[in-house]
C-alpha cells in the first residue's frame, strides 16, 4: 500500500473509534459518517489506478475527521462550537456552517483532480486548463451540495423525529440556503487559494 495511504490510514482510524463509542445520537452517527465510510475504502480500492495527489489526501482527511466529530456530537452540539456561541452572544451552534463549507473547499479540488486527469479541461492547447474548469467545478460542488440537502430532507421525511439531529437546522428558516452558500464560497476559496498549489502536487504525483 502507498506510504501516503498508511498515514492517511493510521490517522483516520483512531478519530472513527474514539467517534464511534458512545456518540450522542447512534443513528446520525451512521449517517453522518457514512461518507466517510463509503469514500475511504473508494480510495484505497482505486489507489493503484487513480492515485490521489498528497495535497487531495490531507484535504479529504479533513473533511473525513469533520464529518467524524459531527457525527459523535452532532452538528448542533459540538463543544467548541457551544463555547464560541456563548461567548459571542451568538444564537446557535455553528459547526455546521463549518461542515458545509468544507463540504465546497474539499470536493472542488477532488472535481478539479478529475477534470484535470480524465477530461479535455485539463489543456487548451497551451500547456494551461481550460477558461471553463473553474467555472465547472463550482457547479458540480453546487450540485452536490443541492443533492446532500435533498437527501437530509429525504432522510427527515422517512424517519420523522429521529433526524432531527441529522438536520440540523437549530430552528433557522434559512438554513438550507446559508448551507449551500457555505458550499460555494468554500468552492471559489478553495480554486482561488490552491489551485497553484494543487498543479504542483499534481505534477509531482503523476508527471
Amino acid at each position: 500500500m502507498d506510504r501516503r495511504l498508511i498515514w492517511f490510514l493510521g490517522l483516520l482510524l483512531p478519530v472513527v473509534w474514539w467517534s464511534a463509542i458512545s456518540p450522542h445520537d447512534r443513528l446520525t452517527w451512521w449517517l453522518e459518517v457514512a461518507p466517510v465510510l463509503i469514500g475511504v475504502p473508494l480510495i484505497i480500492g482505486f489507489q493503484k489506478r487513480f492515485p490521489l495527489s498528497t495535497l487531495l489526501l490531507a484535504l479529504i482527511w479533513v473533511h473525513c475527521v469533520v464529518l467524524i466529530v459531527g457525527g459523535h456530537y452532532t452538528y448542533a452540539r459540538v463543544p467548541l462550537f457551544d463555547w464560541i456561541r456563548d461567548a459571542t452572544g451568538g444564537a446557535r451552534n455553528n459547526y455546521d456552517k463549518v461542515g458545509h463549507f468544507i463540504q465546497g473547499f474539499v470536493p472542488a479540488i477532488l472535481a478539479r483532480e478529475i477534470l484535470l486527469r480524465t477530461s479535455s479541461l485539463r489543456d487548451r492547447g497551451d500547456g494551461t486548463p481550460s477558461r471553463w474548469l473553474g467555472f465547472i467545478v463550482v457547479s458540480i460542488c453546487l450540485a452536490f451540495s443541492a443533492l446532500y440537502e435533498l437527501i437530509e430532507w429525504l432522510t427527515a421525511e422517512l424517519s420523522g423525529a429521529a433526524s432531527d439531529d441529522f438536520l440540523g437546522t437549530q430552528g433557522y428558516a434559512w438554513d438550507t440556503q446559508s448551507d449551500m452558500a457555505w458550499a460555494l464560497a468554500g468552492a471559489v476559496l478553495a480554486l482561488l487559494l490552491l489551485s497553484r498549489w494543487h498543479d504542483r502536487s499534481l505534477t509531482k504525483r503523476i508527471g
